[in-house]
């Protein structure tokens, strides 16, 4: 290379994204994604040590794959080489296969090949691949934004290790704000760019875990924003409201907006009105909240005001909470529509919170009370000769599969705990309870 390629090389990067030129360059500039490149994990041992094997990267946008696999490109010493799927073809990755060969045969060098967007590939060209792969002509890095189990040839998938990776946090994407603006080789230092506290929050918010939308904005923000009289471009919370075409959810995750708001949404499921609930649960969506906080509230909500009036509430609920987790953001949001609203229309009973609240009020009033003896463990030996279990009667031994019977300490034998309503399933539970003979008609 000569001293002008040098320079037509080191002009091109200049005029790269910002978000491009902020690629981190080594494993200790990355940022997020601890559990599979953290220190102690096998991935980060095995790229220090230059001993990979197949990988295939799976995750959203703007999570690091491609990032991963060009830290990965400046760490090998094995040649390196990048095609991306949806513009490649079989003739693009026969020319890298020729040349793997070659370069195995001349310098016994290995020849990484990483695939951007893997999943693009059908079934013959990822088929294509496999012998390669298995006799070690190239080591395969394939990213993809799609499940691999279901988008990858399984074959490929069972001689390569699988890592997800996840959304980066709003902690990670404030640390690369922060490098952005500060960077002056490579980021926006040289421009004397300033960026309120508020829009960072907020654009690190918006991104959803998306590093490359997020340095998006920061860049057209200070691109589009006039220098003010002190010599500098202010990125203020106006600006990046603009910038990204939503406006700032007042909402801190701390503070008096987020307990309002939460409050607000478990009242309007308690007062049985979906719409209400599903407008507070978009707010603190587009506001950033994090939905496995929002799932674990419905959860409550559903044993709370539904109780035994609606217990097919918390199966939903419950099965909301675990979808959550398991499908994440964008999707997530209609999970937790359906469970806020199906928990908003149920008939309501807080029955079963008064009781355990009532109870825990005896308990701490009355101590431990001692249990009758008929109802004490009597599997022991001796139990007998002490009364356990003498007297007991076994309520499937009689008619309806119930005796009367006292099972409460003899000093609160005759308190209530549980009182079920004439509302949903309570109303069949007290109707049990009258064929039964628990409920003595007056």
């Amino acid at each position: 290379m000569d001293l002008f390629d040098y320079a037509g090389e080191e002009s091109a990067k200049k005029d790269l994204p910002l978000a491009a030129r902020m690629r981190p360059r080594t494993l200790d500039e990355m940022v997020g994604q601890e559990d599979i490149i953290g220190k102690d994990r096998l991935l980060y041992r095995a790229i220090k040590a230059d001993k990979l094997r197949s990988l295939v990267f799976f995750g959203p946008p703007g999570c690091g794959k491609t990032t991963l696999a060009e830290v990965i490109a400046n760490t090998t010493s094995s040649s390196f080489r990048q095609i991306n799927a949806t513009t490649a073809g079989k003739e693009d990755m026969e020319r890298v296969v020729q040349g793997a060969k070659m370069t195995r045969a001349s310098s016994g060098k290995k020849t990484i090949l990483f695939i951007d967007e893997i999943h693009r590939f059908n079934k013959a060209q990822q088929d294509y691949l496999l012998p390669y792969v298995e006799d070690g002509t190239i080591t395969l890095i394939g990213a993809t934004t799609e499940n691999p189990y279901f988008e990858v040839n399984g074959a490929l998938l069972s001689r390569s290790l699988v890592f997800e990776l996840k959304p980066l946090s709003k902690d990670d994407l404030l640390i690369l704000i922060k490098r952005a603006i500060e960077d002056k080789e490579r980021g926006l230092g040289s421009q004397r760019v300033q960026i309120d506290e508020d829009a960072a929050s907020f654009l690190a918010d918006v991104a959803d875990g998306d590093a490359r939308g997020c340095l998006n904005a920061i860049e057209l923000a200070a691109m589009t924003t006039d220098r003010a009289k002190d010599g500098y471009i202010h990125i203020t919370l106006k600006v990046a409201e603009e910038c990204i075409q939503r406006k700032a959810i007042r909402y801190d995750k701390d503070g008096d907006h987020h307990y309002d708001t939460i409050a607000a949404f478990i009242r309007s499921m308690c007062g049985s009105d979906p719409d209400a609930a599903l407008y507070y649960l978009a707010r603190m969506l587009e506001a950033g909240e994090d939905v496995k906080f929002i799932a674990r509230r419905i959860m409550v909500a559903a044993s709370e005001e539904c109780g035994n009036a609606s217990p097919m509430a918390i199966v939903v609920a419950n099965s909301c909470c675990q979808a959550v987790e398991r499908v994440g953001m964008p999707e997530a949001r209609i999970i937790l529509a359906q469970a806020a609203a199906y928990v908003a229309s149920c008939p309501k009973s807080n029955a079963c919170y008064l009781g355990i609240e009532k109870a825990i009020k005896e308990v701490r009033r009355t101590g431990n009370l001692p249990i009758p003896p008929y109802l004490q463990d009597g599997s022991y030996p001796g139990a007998k000769k002490l009364g356990r279990e003498v007297g007991y009667k076994y309520a499937h031994d009689y008619p309806n599969h119930w005796v009367e019977q006292q099972y409460l300490p003899d000093l609160i034998k005759d308190e209530t705990f549980y009182e079920p309503t004439d509302i949903g399933q309570e109303a069949k539970i007290k109707d049990y309870w009258r064929k039964i003979g628990k409920i003595k008609e007056k």
